[in-house]
């Protein structure tokens, strides 16, 4: 098994899914790096650092796209910033549980662009729904499949 890394976009990461990722990487003693442009309280244990960049604009994402590799797994909501991993070969996943990959990024730019466009208009794009159980069940399931992948080879 090649030795991976677990890395996570924190500015915009729920604590509950921080927590999930926590108790995930102590039962399999995965590294977990969380990078932000302010402290996250994490708890202490060897495997876990905080990365505190300064707030210049992307500092946390050129961090991340900086310094991981190829068989890490990123965990981002940052549709800008996976796309950059993915031009890497580095899996990524947001905290809802979506995979994001090379046929399925163009239409989330093309989305986020659309909603940008929509707000810079005045109007109201379309709306992430509420964080729930179900969304939660969705990622812990999507990253357990993504983990599981690395552990295999």
């Amino acid at each position: 098994m090649e030795k991976f890394s677990i890395w996570v976009d924190a500015d915009s990461c729920p604590a509950f899914v921080r927590d999930l990722i926590i108790r995930f990487c102590k039962r399999l003693s995965l590294n977990c790096f969380y990078v932000a442009n302010r402290q996250i309280g994490i708890p202490k244990n060897d495997n876990f650092k905080m990365i505190v960049t300064d707030s210049t604009k992307d500092a946390a994402d050129n961090y991340i796209v900086e310094n991981s590799q190829s068989n890490d797994i990123v965990i981002t909501r940052d549709i800008l910033l996976a796309e950059r991993l993915l031009a890497k070969e580095i899996t990524t996943i947001n905290d809802r549980g979506l995979c994001f990959t090379k046929e399925n990024i163009k239409e989330k730019l093309s989305m986020r662009n659309f909603n940008l466009e929509l707000f810079e208009c005045g109007l109201i794009g379309d709306k992430t729904s509420t964080f729930g159980k179900k969304e939660l069940n969705d990622f812990a399931n999507c990253f357990d499949r993504e983990i599981q992948k690395k552990l295999k080879k």
